[in-house]
């Protein structure tokens, strides 16, 4: 049986030619998980556009799905479930409401707080896009068995709960 070859294999062996001096081994993951992410992106996007959503759309319409119904969140919720700035998550949930996919409600528990709400119509559509999503993360998967795929998840899991645990963030 032939083994597997990609355009890292080809990179990898032209920076051990150029500089035998370094391990270049961590390219063999890295340089992959890489150009995996750009594949994704553009998965994301499309199945994203074709419901009319940009990225960071989904991502708060998708924060207020999960909460649960009545889903609704506070703007500092949001903030937190997306890494924005407070003046940015302003922007959003005005551009959202404008659009008819979330609405401002009163706190109940605090007279000066908001409550964010997906609308019915906020619902459906990140419903669909995560419906469409799921079907393009699938394909990018399907060179993949189950035993495969739980594998790969458990390794990158390990390789990434160090980063979530302390809300490290990689900086150049």
């Amino acid at each position: 049986m032939r083994q597997l070859s990609d355009e890292v294999d080809e990179l990898v062996a032209a920076w051990q030619v150029q500089r035998p001096d370094l391990d270049v081994d961590p390219l063999q993951v890295l340089s992959r998980v890489s150009r995996l992410a750009r594949h994704l992106d553009i998965a994301r996007r499309g199945a994203f556009a074709s419901h009319g959503l940009e990225s960071w759309e989904f991502d708060v319409l998708s924060a207020l799905r999960r909460a649960g119904s009545p889903f609704q969140l506070t703007p500092g919720a949001l903030l937190r479930a997306t890494l924005v700035t407070s003046g940015t998550m302003t922007n959003r949930i005005d551009r959202l409401a404008a659009a008819g996919l979330v609405r401002r409600e009163p706190d109940p528990r605090d007279r000066r707080g908001v409550l964010v709400t997906l609308t019915d119509r906020g619902q459906a559509v990140v419903d669909a896009a995560l419906t469409d999503l799921l079907d393009r993360e699938q394909a990018l998967l399907a060179g993949l068995d189950e035993d495969q795929r739980r594998a790969l998840a458990g390794l990158l899991r390990t390789l990434l709960a160090p980063f979530d645990a302390d809300g490290r963030q990689y900086r150049a």
